[in-house]
Order: structure tokens, then sequence, then C-alpha cells
């Protein structure tokens, strides 16, 4: 299929798009039809939302599953635009392209965007008119473009890019002699600063800054500094534990480190007269995730935390509203909030809430005169869209990306809240079967968050391994759990899981499971439960140490030796400072106790082993450990699948509907069709439950 790119007002490219549709297979859509396997791959998201310095117009990336028939690779990501007065929507770039970080320009007249095109292109940065046309490319980086912004001025774009390799590594690899160094002649992401003017040579951009790796950065407003998050060394790790914000003056070319933060760091932004700094950064070395609001002036000056006081959420995002007030989003159980608050101190001002809005909304952007707003925003049964909001009214939906759902007949979705053994109270979401009648029970399918710095929000969560849409279609309930480490509950709510891994936090996932049983809404014979990542450490633990109370258990990209995932993973100071406390010497015993493969011998759960073969985070070590302990153990339902070239998750299409049918098969072969431990397992070429035509 040849990569479509539409002019802002070509109405043939519209109709075009409108008599095209992407699909795995032919689908017959008929009114109250439950949700489906094939559903999963239609599905479109709103992935960014950019208002225009006017507040006219958003410009809006749109991800859209791959056909089968297509190159392999992620789902692809399309520009569009979207008037915030009518609401009409214009196709800008679309088809077979991967479009990401819209930017207006500072005049409003271009919008810039990060793509590759051609075969073996590195990402660079584009620019397209905004009253359409065709893009052009502006930066001619030989290596991939990671991330950048507009100058204040507009007539400059800043960079960032990895140095690239010399031309001696490059004869070495051709020779056979490209060794891996492990972790050492890192080559740094730099900073560079390009005249975006047309006539100017883009290939000879400014190289910033050396020997240090840029993460991300903002430009005041005065265009006289440069705000950077910046590590000593270009490792993800190190972008965890040691990231810090450093201000670089343009004019003396002088990189200074400027944030306090003695852990995580997230988003940062100058005030609008440039004279100060408001951030956003976890508490102190030991918190797991970003979960406080500072502010500090660029000359120095004390740093304030505005965070109220045992606050139960977490802050993840900051911005201004003027010099004097700062904006923040905030985590606060399912629901999320927008809030003000002055930098003199004093309470918050809440402007925003999820739940009575009937959104729950990511971080926004918009105008200088605070009077327009842009987001993305999801709902129980409304997957990503586009959103305006003028302060003072209500937030309006831009798009219906998937106007065919209203066709689908979804599970009930709520929030649920219970009381762990300790007393503690624990929240999350439960889905009821569609058709849901009170005088029965049903089988039940646990999802695990990874993380386990993460939450599950009021928001659409059905996925290709996550699905309890598709679940409750097939008469499943579903429970996603916040236990005990997740975020937005505030801090003493995540310290509980400090120095305990598989401790309260699991305990909270097995008491959930058994109040629904005791409630008498599951048949505590049919309870399966799966996650991914950290979630897949769970997984791993009820098939060994919780095994009474699950049947089956599907482990994605999960943990089952923590001793040999500190010496493995790529986070390994990351493990130590916020999760574990100890370095290995002095928790061995406790991290042997905790591990998966300690308890493997006395699984009585059917356990599907799934994840990338290329993992760095979770090594696939992990998962053959586990596999290995079951299987000398003669355990009789237990399977490995690997994914050639995935990583901590699968991107590419083919890996995604395995994971997904093949989930989804073992869940009903155990826990809904109660099939015995010792007897058959399913069928292993499950290819033929795909619906796609492979012959």
């Amino acid at each position: 299929m040849r990569r479509i790119e539409l002019n802002l007002y070509s109405r043939a490219g519209l109709l075009f798009i409108s008599m095209f549709v992407v699909a795995l297979a032919p689908i017959r859509i008929l009114p109250a039809d439950v949700f489906s396997t094939e559903d999963v791959f239609r599905l479109k998201y709103a992935t960014s939302a950019e208002i225009s310095p006017d507040g006219k117009w958003i410009a809006y990336t749109v991800s859209v599953q791959r056909k089968v028939t297509d190159p392999p690779g992620e789902r692809y990501s399309e520009l569009h635009v979207v008037s915030t007065e009518t609401g009409e929507s214009r196709p800008f770039v679309t088809g077979m392209v991967e479009v990401e970080s819209p930017r207006w320009s500072p005049e409003g007249d271009q919008i810039a965007f990060l793509s590759s095109r051609g075969k073996k292109a590195e990402r660079q940065v584009w620019v397209i008119p905004a009253d359409g046309g065709e893009a052009s490319q502006i930066t001619h980086s030989p290596t991939e473009v990671k991330t950048y912004r507009w100058h204040p001025l507009g007539d400059h774009i800043a960079y960032t890019a990895t140095t690239p390799a010399s031309e001696r590594e490059k004869t070495l690899k051709v020779k056979g002699f490209g060794f891996i160094f492990y972790e050492e002649n890192l080559r740094h992401r730099n900073l560079y600063l390009l005249d975006a003017n047309r006539s100017s040579d883009r290939a000879n951009a400014a190289q910033l800054t050396e020997g240090i790796t840029i993460w991300d950065f903002e430009f005041s407003p005065d265009g006289k500094w440069i705000a950077a998050s910046a590590s000593q060394e270009n490792l993800v790790d190190h972008r965890y534990a040691f990231n810090k914000i450093h201000l670089l003056n343009l004019k003396s070319k002088r990189l200074t480190e400027f944030s306090e933060n003695d852990g995580k760091l997230g988003n940062f932004a100058f005030s609008p007269d440039s004279r100060t700094m408001v951030y956003t950064a976890s508490l102190n070395q030991q918190d797991h995730a970003v979960s406080q609001v500072y502010f500090k002036p660029v000359n120095r000056g004390v740093v304030k935390n505005l965070t109220p006081p045992d606050f139960q959420g977490h802050l993840v995002w900051a911005g201004w509203r003027d010099n004097g007030t700062v904006i923040y989003r905030a985590a606060e159980g399912t629901w999320y909030t927008l809030n003000t608050v002055s930098i003199t101190g004093g309470d918050r001002q809440v402007i925003l809430h999820s739940e009575s809005e009937k959104v729950v909304f990511d971080s926004p952007t918009y105008t200088a005169d605070f009077k327009h707003f842009a987001f993305t925003g999801t709902w129980a049964d409304i997957p990503e869209d586009v959103y305006y909001w003028s302060p003072g009214s209500s937030l309006k939906r831009l798009t219906v990306l998937n106007p065919w759902l209203a066709d689908r007949n979804l599970g009930k979705q709520e929030v649920i809240s219970y009381k762990a053994r300790d007393g503690w109270p624990v929240e999350g979401l439960l889905y009821y079967p569609v058709g849901y009648r009170s005088n029965r029970k049903y089988p039940l399918i646990v999802k695990v968050h990874g993380g386990p710095e993460s939450h599950y929000s009021y928001g659409w969560h059905t996925d290709y391994f996550i699905p309890p849409q598709v679940l409750a279609g097939k008469g499943y309930v579903v429970l996603l759990p916040n236990y005990r480490a997740s975020t937005g509950y505030g801090l003493k709510h995540t310290e509980a899981h400090f120095a305990d891994p598989a401790g309260v936090e699991f305990d909270d996932v097995a008491d959930g499971i058994q109040h629904l049983i005791d409630i008498g809404l599951v048949d505590g014979d049919r309870v399966g439960l799966g996650g991914g990542s950290y979630g897949g450490f769970a997984a791993a633990w009820f098939s060994s140490y919780y095994t009474q109370l699950v049947k089956a258990t599907v482990m994605f990209v999960g943990i089952s030796n923590l001793i040999s995932k500190v010496g493995t993973t790529d986070i390994p100071y990351e493990m130590l400072f916020v999760h574990y406390g100890q370095k290995l010497e002095d928790r061995w015993q406790l991290s042997l106790e905790r591990s998966p493969i300690y308890h493997a011998h006395k699984s009585r759960t059917a356990t599907l082993i799934i994840g990338g073969a290329d993992d760095p985070r979770v090594h696939p070590s992990q998962s053959l450990e586990f596999y290995r302990r079951l299987k000398m153990n003669n355990h009789p339902a237990v399977r490995l699948v690997q994914y050639p070239g995935e990583e901590h998750g699968n991107r590419e299409l083919q890996g995604r509907i395995d994971v997904l049918h093949r989930s989804l098969q073992w869940y009903d072969w155990y826990v809904k069709d109660e099939r015995p431990l010792d007897g058959d397992m399913p069928p292993l070429d499950i290819s033929d439950t795909y619906g796609l035509d492979l012959n």
C-alpha cells in the first residue's frame, strides 16, 4: 500500500479516507454485538493534542493498527488538525506513516513533527504549513532526532540526537570487529540548535552540549535559557535514578545544575517571565514515582514544595497559569484533577475533575492567556479522543475515532473498594460480564498492572494483553486492582511496598479475589490472573505462593527470581533506590523467599509464560528460570512462548495477535471450561483462531 499524504483541503483525499477501512478481516457489525478480539485491532487512539497559539486549532496524532499484509512494525501514527470552534477535523499526513510530537510554531503558521520517511531513514523534524501543503524536512541529523522544540522567536529549532559512530567504529563493524563493550564507550545524547529558515544550511546544526546526556529540554519564554534534564551516562537507569535539571545559558553556552531532586524527575517549565522554574519530581530517593511539585527561582533561590500536606494522590505534571500561579495535574485514586496554587503557598483550587467531567484527561497543552486547552481523554467506553476546554465551561469532545463502538454491548465498569486483611482500603476497577445476572456466580480474571509505579484510572483499558471488555463479552468478571505500591493514593500507599516485594502488595490482590468470592459474585473454583512486567511478577507469585487461589495464570515479561533479576536488568539502581533499599548481599534470603522459583514446587496452577526474546528490562531468562523450575517439578500444564525481536512488551501486530488469542485460549481452557491440570494442554498452533487469511 502506498503512502498517503493529503493536503489540508484535499476533498479527494478525504473521500478516499472515508471509503478506506483498515481491518484485519471482514467484520460484521450488528447492534448489541459484544466486543471481540478483532475489535481490539480496529481501535484508534488519539496520542497527542497540541493547541495552536490562538486557540482555534488542535493538531493531534492518531494511532492506527497496521494490517497483517503490511511490513512488520509498530502501529502507524497520523497527523490531523481539528477546529476548536466547529469541530471539523482535517487530515494532514495519513496512511502508512509514523508522525510523532506535533508542535505549532510560535506564530501558528507551521506545524512541526517527527517522522522517518524513506527506506532506512532516521527520524527527523519535518514542517508543514498550517493552511495545508507538502511537508519539508528541517533537520538532517546523522542519527535520529529524539526530541525537539521551537525557539520562542520561531527562527530556530533545538533538538537532541545521539553522537554518531565514528568512521573508525563503522569500519571495524563492517570488518566484523563491531564488538559489544557493555555499558562502555556509550555515546551521549547531545543538544543541537538549528536555523529554521528555509534558506539556511540545515545540515550544519550547532552542538550546544557535550560530555553529558540530554533527555528533554524547554526554552525560556525570553529565549535566553534552555532548561534540560540530563544525566552523566546515556543509560535508562541513569535517567530514572540520576536525572537532574540543568540550565544552559545560550549566550555563554555554560551548563549548570539547577534542580535539587534526589530521585525521579518529571516535567519542568519556565514561568512566563522566565524568572522561575516549576518541576515535578519524587519526594526523595526512596519515593518510587513522581509525586511532588516544586518551584525555584532561576537566580538560584530556595526551592519550595507546593504539594498539599499528606496529599492522597500523586502530582504528575505542572505548568504555569501566570507568574505567581502554578497549574498541576494530579492522580487521585481512579480520577485526575487539574489544580492551581499560588507560589506563595496556600490551598489549591481544583479547576477540572475527571469524575464530574466524565473524562480521564491527560496533561494539557494550553494558550499563553490560559483561555484554551487541549487534551487527550478517555472514559470507560471511550478510548483516547481529543478534547477542548475553556476554563469556566465543560470539556468538549472534538473527535469520535471509534464510532462503531456505539454498536457494541460492553460490560459495565465501576470503581470497587474493599478492605485488605490488615484493614487497609484498596480500590480498583470491576467489570461485569455482558448480560450479568445477580443470581449467578461468574468466572474471574484479575489483571495486575506493572510498575508497580502505575495505577488503573477510570478510562478505557482494553488492549492486546489487558482486554477486560473482550473478557466481559465472554462471560467473565474482571478485576483491575490498585494494590499497595500503586500510584494515585499518596506516599503511605506506595511506601508499604518498599523492601517488601510480593508482600502486602500481592496480599492486597489476593484479598480482592477473596472479597469477590465472599460477596457471591465470583466462583472461587474458576479464577485466573495475568499481568505484565511487575504484574508478571504477580502472575508468577500466584502460580506458586498463592496457587490455591487461581486455576490459571498468564505471566507476560514477568519476574521469577529477584536474585538474578538484579544482575540482568537495565535498571539496577532504580530497583536498589526505590524498591529494595539494600544491596543484594544484604537481602539475599528475603530475595530468595520472595521469588516465585522458590515456591515453584507448590504450583497447582496452569501457567502460560510469554514475553519478548530481547527484553532488556526483565531478561528472558526470568521466564526460562520459572519454566524450568516448574517442569523439573513435573508440572503438567506450563508453556513458554517467546517473541523474536520483541522487548519489554510486544510492538508488532503479529506478536500482539498471538498474545491476545493465546491468553484468552489459556483462560477459557482452564478457568471457564475447568479442564483438569493434568489433562491435555490447549493446542500449540492457534493460528486458525486469529481470524486471518495466512495462506
